[in-house]
């Protein structure tokens, strides 16, 4: 036993030095990109991140925004006028003319398939009279209906401003937001789109390279393309492999190509490390002030495939990190109000010391009464006995 003893308090120590070691270990991609975010398109969890709240220009992945919004405010068979604002637009156009009416769903198509900046200006002044109130409202737009807490537009195509700016965490919210609506997921993966209008007929291909097969990778299923010489690249990407959905961003690399293979890498890690499972409705978790929580139904939720820790906060806040220790997802769980406790079976009956004075005073004239009943006994019994001595 003594000797047992010293080996099991080394092997204790060993493995508590093991398990912080590898805790404090952060998978590092070789992302070329400046910044970059990897989230589960279905649950919403964070899978891998660089520099994600770090201010950075997206250059023509605004166009998600500017189509999301619009989507979801206008008619999309609604005719749009082109001004002569929007015929003036620098950069990628699909050669509007002034005084052209074309549907809001086309316009929106010529915005994220070719990246016409003339479209995304048309739309803009459709939807909210001038690029600057449009701005205004796609803003706020961003930060109540989607909650990104670190953008701000001042322009729905993207040309560069100083002060248009984003994250890859905002912007990666803002694409999983979008592709849950089914015409923008059907517009975002588009790879080839015939054209007409009034100067252009043609077939519009997308600008996302993954997207149409030229850099080919398996389950793309949407993507957006961005550049500016002050913006350098931009991507942003989705993909299904049939088991997990995901949604990509990744901001400022120097060449085009680099965008493409730190989207591979990214997909890679995600399709590779991560599976989905379920947070049964009734499970019951318990805080360390021993409250219980529970998910009102049931929840999927995103986990490492070599298993999770999970912890839940006095708040029912339940967090789910990877073997690592890297916060993966939260999941607010509702409150289970403990039992009531059980009513007593005895029935307490009401004015206890009345009844039992009554019950009291019964007795007391049941037991004079027999005490009378027997001496009247005794009495008659002796007076019968004297008598019949008497007789003899």
């Amino acid at each position: 036993m003594k000797k047992i003893l010293p080996a099991l308090i080394l092997f204790l120590i060993f493995s508590t030095t093991q398990w912080h070691a590898s805790a404090a270990e952060q998978i590092q991609l070789p992302l070329k990109s400046e910044a970059a975010a990897l989230i589960d398109s279905d649950t919403g969890a964070v899978l891998y991140v660089k520099n994600p709240y770090q201010k950075m220009y997206p250059a023509s992945i605004t166009k998600i925004a500017t189509a999301i919004y619009a989507i979801e405010k206008d008619d999309l068979n609604s005719i749009v006028t082109v001004s002569a604002n929007a015929v003036r637009q620098d950069g990628t156009r699909v050669y509007l003319n002034e005084g052209e009416q074309l549907p809001l769903k086309q316009l929106i198509q010529g915005m994220l398939i070719n990246s016409g900046n003339d479209a995304a200006v048309a739309i803009a002044e459709f939807t909210d009279g001038t690029v600057q109130q449009f701005t205004e409202n796609l803003n706020n737009y961003l930060k109540t209906k989607i909650g990104v807490q670190n953008t701000h537009f001042t322009n729905p195509n993207g040309l560069f401003d100083p002060n248009h700016y984003t994250t890859a965490m905002d912007m990666a919210m803002i694409t999983n937001y979008a592709i849950k609506n089914p015409v923008f997921a059907e517009i975002f993966g588009t790879k080839v789109l015939p054209w007409k209008s009034q100067s252009w007929q043609t077939n519009l291909v997308t600008h996302h390279k993954m997207l149409k097969g030229e850099i080919p990778y398996t389950g793309i299923t949407g993507g957006k393309t961005g550049y500016t010489s002050e913006t350098k690249q931009t991507l942003a990407t989705t993909a299904d492999n049939g088991k997990i959905r995901l949604t990509a961003v990744v901001l400022k690399s120097n060449i085009k190509n680099d965008k493409y293979l730190d989207t591979a890498l990214l997909l890679d890690y995600g399709f590779k490390n991560f599976q989905h499972s379920t947070i049964k409705e009734g499970q019951v978790f318990t805080t360390a002030e021993r409250k219980e929580y529970t998910p009102e139904k049931d929840t999927m939720i995103t986990e490492r495939m070599d298993g999770c820790l999970k912890s839940i906060a006095n708040n029912g806040l339940l967090s789910i990190q990877d073997p690592t220790g890297q916060l993966v997802q939260t999941l607010q769980l509702t409150y289970k109000e403990p039992p009531k406790p059980k009513a007593s079976s005895i029935k307490i009956v009401s004015k206890p010391d009345n009844q039992f004075e009554k019950i009291l005073q019964v007795n007391t004239v049941l037991v004079m009464m027999l005490i009378v009943l027997v001496s009247t006994t005794i009495v008659v019994r002796k007076k019968r006995s004297r008598e019949y001595e008497h007789t003899r």
